[in-house]
């Protein structure tokens, strides 16, 4: 049995849902291997516990890759609350997948011998240096997570056994190559069809809609006219980018500051270069000794401008005499960097390599190094301080903000008229219709929070920007609820009169497809049409791949569209083309993943069903 197991595990397949299965245990830590404890359980899994501190560790590990992979994104679904709640039911559920596959897996009896967790320990890549085990790596790792050896070794064991279990399933599925050739050629499949578009847009004028009709279509579908939840804010707003512009600098405060720190406006010293290069090629110790040959060719007399032209491979600036540009310091590789910025005016090199090659560099001219007279730049000190000073007030004024509003939660006014600045006011808007600033996570928190929000109380100073800040509090709410009839009336009528009209369309479209083929309708007409046809309306394309191939003569249906009906005539299917090995390999690919995936949730599945299973509320 176990060969069978590691035989399985070998897939590509079974080894990355394996992997997922790793990282999971790893998120869960060793807590629940260091014994019982009186905390409450996240849910009991057959008696036994998956405790709080579990569930806890775990979701914040989650929360820490999804931020890693999803960026500034995921700090906009972290400021809804119900999408965090989801993360945590999510990551409780894998705690309780992975549960009831350790108890499967007692169950069955398999086991991890000491010598197999001592071969994998060995063996693992992150413990080895120079690809050999390295003790000292090993137990500094260890520290550097927090895990005993001991406790290390019992969750490698655990680990080990689930994945006897997981791997004997996952990698026992197979894709027969009739199964992956037949979904190709499925897929592959084209279709010969013509069809005909009964618009519904002419017959809109003629629809009649009632008062009565209206309503009754509105009390039968109140879930479509739910409005969201809606509020404005009252806020105080500190940024030091706009306080920078009432900030006046004196020319006199430009002067001293230039004077002070005049080594900030120093034109560096820049240099005309020159070079002749040698590409290193496939054959680098050729191209070393052409170099030579050439830097020979120098020592001999002969010029460098003429050698450049004739033996340097960069062509470009060997038509030029081998002339590049002006450069600082800093700009070149170091290599050729510390080269031209020791030779002297008119001085060649010696051959020099870099990452493109053998070079021999000539100093053709430089410019010293000067200062910046100041009125060059004036403007930009200007700038500076005038960025300074409203920094240095945007923080006093922030920590006074912070304690008045703190002081006096219960209205922005007193800390409004301390700051010397206005409570403004927002439109009003739901959560996902914020307007800039407020669109901001940190803001967005803060607004629908139940300090904010129930209790009536400023915000916490929120960090919007860099040096950007703001206190919020509520001025209007509006709670999720029903749109009044009067409101939607008018879009409620629009829609019916589209369905009379639709259903006008329709009738005609019956007619058409029963009259066919003795009718003088004209049809638009399309071959070799694919699955992913994009000059042709989406609907048809997907009645078309639902009708049954034809057999002594064309199929007719019919399908609505999103304003009208049409009719479609099914000529031929064509079988698929162009179908090679790649392709069907890709294809037995997926096929794989998706049979083990579908494994692995029955698996789980069918464990929880035969399981008794009880969970706490998720907090």
């Amino acid at each position: 049995m176990l060969e069978k197991i590691r035989e399985g595990s070998q897939g590509v397949i079974a080894k990355s849902i394996l992997v997922l299965v790793i990282l999971s245990f790893a998120f869960t830590g060793v807590s629940s291997y260091l014994g019982s404890s009186t905390e409450a359980a996240a849910a009991t899994v057959n008696g036994e516990e998956i405790s709080e501190s579990a569930l806890e560790q775990a979701y914040q590990s989650e929360r820490a890759r999804l931020e890693q992979q999803l960026g500034e994104m995921f700090e906009a679904l972290a400021a809804d609350d119900s999408y965090l709640a989801s993360v945590k039911q999510s990551v409780l559920e894998r705690l309780v997948a992975e549960k009831l596959l350790d108890q499967s897996a007692t169950e069955l009896g398999l086991r991890v011998s000491d010598e197999q967790i001592r071969t994998a320990i060995m063996t693992e890549p992150a413990f080895q240096t120079d690809g050999k085990f390295d003790n000292d790596r090993y137990q500094a790792i260890l520290r550097q997570l927090g895990y005993q050896a001991n406790s290390f070794r019992d969750m490698m064991r655990t680990d080990m056994t689930r994945r006897q279990l997981v791997a004997s399933l996952v990698g026992s599925e197979f894709v027969l190559p009739s199964e992956a050739d037949y979904l190709a050629g499925i897929q592959g499949q084209t279709r010969d069809i013509r069809y005909h578009v009964i618009d519904a847009t002419p017959y809109i004028a003629q629809a009649v809609v009632s008062d009565e009709d209206a309503r009754a279509f509105y009390d039968a579908n109140l879930a479509q006219f739910m409005s969201p939840e809606t509020l404005s804010l009252e806020y105080i707003e500190l940024n030091a980018k706009d306080m920078a512009n009432d900030v006046v600098v004196t020319d006199e405060e430009a002067q001293t500051y230039y004077d002070e720190n005049k080594q900030q406006y120093l034109k560096p010293e820049k240099r005309l270069a020159a070079h002749i290069l040698v590409n290193l090629g496939d054959d680098e110790s050729a191209a070393k000794a052409k170099a030579d040959a050439i830097y020979a060719k120098l020592q001999a007399g002969e010029e460098f401008a003429e050698l450049a032209k004739t033996e340097s491979e960069d062509t470009f600036s060997g038509e030029q005499g081998g002339q590049l540009d002006w450069f600082e310091k800093g700009v070149m590789e170091p290599e050729f960097d510390d080269v031209l910025f020791s030779l002297s005016n008119g001085e060649y090199s010696a051959v020099v390599k870099t990452s493109f090659g053998y070079h021999i560099i000539k100093l053709l001219d430089l410019q010293p190094g000067a200062e910046a007279p100041f009125e060059d730049v004036k403007a930009k000190i200007l700038a500076q301080l005038k960025e300074k000073h409203a920094i240095d007030t945007y923080f006093g004024l922030q920590q006074t903000l912070a304690d008045v509003s703190y002081e006096v939660p219960d209205t922005l006014s007193e800390a409004a008229k301390e700051l010397g600045v206005e409570v403004q006011t927002t439109p009003v808007f739901a959560r996902n219709s914020a307007p800039a600033p407020f669109d901001k996570p940190d803001v967005l928190k803060a607004a629908f929070s139940d300090s904010v929000l129930l209790d009536g109380m400023n915000s916490d100073v929120i960090e919007v920007d860099a040096n950007h800040a703001m206190v919020i509090r509520i001025k209007s709410h509006t709670a999720a609820g029903t749109v009044a009839f009067d409101k939607v009336k008018s879009g409620i009528v629009q829609r019916l009169q589209q369905e009379q009209a639709n259903e006008v369309a329709r009738e005609q479209a019956q007619e058409l497809m029963t009259a066919f083929p003795s009718t003088e309708v004209e049809f638009v007409t399309k071959t070799n049409a694919g699955r992913f046809e994009q000059d042709i309306d989406g609907a048809i394309i997907n009645k078309a791949f639902q009708m049954a191939q034809p057999a002594d003569s064309a199929v007719v249906d019919t399908v609505a569209l999103a304003s009208g009906y049409a009719v479609i005539v099914l000529d031929k299917v064509n079988a698929a083309q162009g179908i090679d090995e790649n392709m069907l390999g890709a294809l037995k690919q997926r096929l794989n993943a998706q049979y083990s995936e579908g494994s692995y949730r029955a698996l789980i599945a069918t464990l929880k069903a035969n399981s008794e299973v009880v969970y706490s509320s998720v907090q």
